[in-house]
């Protein structure tokens, strides 16, 4: 047998052997009460930089052992006016991933959900949607995570995630 045909049995033994990551519990960091601070860019994909702020709150109860939680989120947008709507949040415990589901009172339904998991403090998952007539690659980033605050960036990409274009971002800060 060739070094390099052992080399690939070692390998895939061990790939074999690995056992994935639960993450089930990554999003524990959210339950509770949240003031939150947005930033949204005000046209998206045209080479806008200017950003429009505002505050609301957010809610998170968690529910099936920390397998799914519900978050409740409310602000009033300087564009568009009051925004209430919620994301749930489920884990998959066969693939060890988080689908979030996302949907709000002005459309009553559930938009694609966003698929992906953690690795290390960092957060990652995507999905495509439309947008104004095109397909996009969407990208949600959770970072910045400690027991007070965390922070939440969602891009846009039209060229497969070769670039994004970051065009929400929010800051949570616990309310004790």
């Amino acid at each position: 047998m060739t070094k390099l045909v052992l080399f690939a049995l070692l390998v895939s033994a061990a790939a074999a052997d690995a056992t994935p990551r639960d993450g089930q519990h990554d999003f524990d960091f959210e339950v509770g009460t949240w003031k939150i601070h947005l930033k949204r860019l005000k046209a998206r994909l045209v080479g806008s930089h200017e950003w429009i702020e505002f505050d609301g709150t957010s809610v998170t109860r968690p529910l099936w052992g920390g397998k799914s939680q519900v978050e409740e989120f409310e602000v009033d947008s300087p564009i568009g006016g009051r925004i209430e709507g919620m994301t749930v949040r489920l884990y998959s415990p066969t693939t060890h991933e988080w689908s979030l589901n996302w949907a709000n009172q002005h459309d009553g339904h559930f938009d694609t959900p966003t698929i992906g998991s953690f690795s290390g403090d960092r957060g990652e998952f995507y999905d495509m949607e439309p947008w104004e007539g095109r397909t996009v690659l969407v990208r949600f980033v959770w970072s910045k995570i400690t027991p007070k605050s965390a922070h939440f960036e969602q891009s846009f990409s039209t060229d497969g995630g070769k670039t994004w274009e970051v065009n929400w971002i929010t800051d949570q800060t616990r309310v004790e």
